[in-house]
């Protein structure tokens, strides 16, 4: 007798008046929404505008879906073309089935054609989006639960997953590998915002070091699996799948830190643009802009020459020894408006001086 298993829900789907509800769909879509929301945190703090992210994903989400469904038909075409099965059911998303591998190939061409109608870079982008991936694998994959299935082998743990009877599947309690890698996204997620901030990864680097990460824990437990799947040379296909992409993820970061190290220090020109436009405008670094420096390197040359730049000389002081009294007559003249008339000693205006000793 089982003391203690994780329980199969009765259904998949709640019927919300003449809408159903599918607990798969609405795993999806909740991921969705968290990648978009979390990523647009951290697109803003790289420097990148409010909105930017959601545009992208408006391009990367339905190619990842469509890509996401093309890999599992194509890989298990068996479930739709073989005797006795229909066609049709390929389309029937709801109804499970998206490989990871083909959603996040397909979403990248997506993203690419958004990204490029930004003007922004993809790698930049896609190292915003990594943790907030992961967080959404990590929620879908509540959607296997919905609809019992990729689950792994029999066992009696605590935590076993009771599955009941039903097309393709036996009643009994399994390794709930949903629950296993559901865990282990939250875990890559957050080693990829740890290691972002430790290393200040950049280029691509951050969304190489999700995908690795996540293949080193489905690789492991896509062999617990025991739902039907191609094999070669002994491995699930998914499992060879998982060692190629690790090995391309890895290779691409210790490339990348060679030829492109550091960080971007732009990653959205608009908004870059736009903030040196303010910040001028409100004059907090005018003094810093080149512009700024140019209009005050003239000044300085003009007060140079004309004798403003020191210390002012009234016009009837004597100059000292060595003080040139051209410059000093000249500035004079400048300051009193370029009148060349001598000012008079004994009432300072501008009239001609009277005789000396005239009463």
């Amino acid at each position: 007798m089982d003391l203690a298993f994780i329980p199969s829900p009765s259904t998949g789907v709640i019927d919300l008046g003449p809408i159903p509800l599918r607990g798969y769909a609405f795993c999806i879509i909740i991921g969705v929404f968290v990648a978009v929301w979390f990523g647009n945190k951290r697109w803003i703090a790289r420097g990148g505008r409010v909105g930017t992210v959601a545009d992208i994903a408006v391009w990367a989400v339905p190619f990842g879906l469509v890509g996401g469904r093309l890999y599992h038909v194509i890989t298990d075409y068996q479930l739709y073309f073989s005797d006795g099965e229909d066609w049709v059911d390929a389309f029937k998303i709801w109804q499970g089935g998206l490989g990871i591998w083909g959603a996040i190939a397909l979403g990248a061409v997506g993203a690419w054609i958004g990204c490029r109608r930004r003007g922004i870079p993809l790698p930049a982008w896609a190292d915003a989006l990594a943790p907030g991936i992961a967080f959404a694998q990590a929620i879908g994959r509540w959607g296997n639960w919905f609809n019992q299935e990729l689950y792994g082998r029999p066992t009696d743990l605590p935590w076993a997953l009771k599955i009941s009877d039903g097309p393709n599947r036996i009643a009994g309690t399994y390794h709930p590998t949903f629950l296993y890698e559901s865990l282990w996204c939250v875990g890559v997620a957050l080693l990829v915002i740890w290691a972002d901030r430790r290393f200040k990864l950049g280029h691509g680097r951050a969304f190489a070091l999700y995908v690795a990460a996540y293949c080193t824990g489905r690789a492991w437990i896509e062999y617990m699996r025991v739902d039907e799947a191609h094999h070669v040379l002994g491995l699930r296909l998914n499992v060879w799948t998982a060692i190629i992409v690790f090995l391309l993820a890895v290779t691409y970061i210790v490339v990348s830190s060679k030829v492109r190290p550091g960080r971007e220090e732009i990653v959205e020109p608009e908004a870059a643009g736009a903030k040196t436009a303010r910040t001028t405008e409100t004059g907090a670094t005018t003094a810093d802009t080149p512009d700024a420096k140019a209009d005050a390197e003239a000044r300085t040359d003009v007060d140079a020459r004309t004798g403003v730049a020191g210390e002012s000389q009234d016009p009837g002081t004597k100059s000292g020894p060595g003080e040139d009294t051209t410059s000093a007559a000249v500035a004079a003249d400048d300051r009193v408006g370029g009148d060349s008339a001598p000012q008079s000693a004994s009432d300072g205006t501008n009239g001609p001086a009277e005789p000396a000793g005239k009463s």
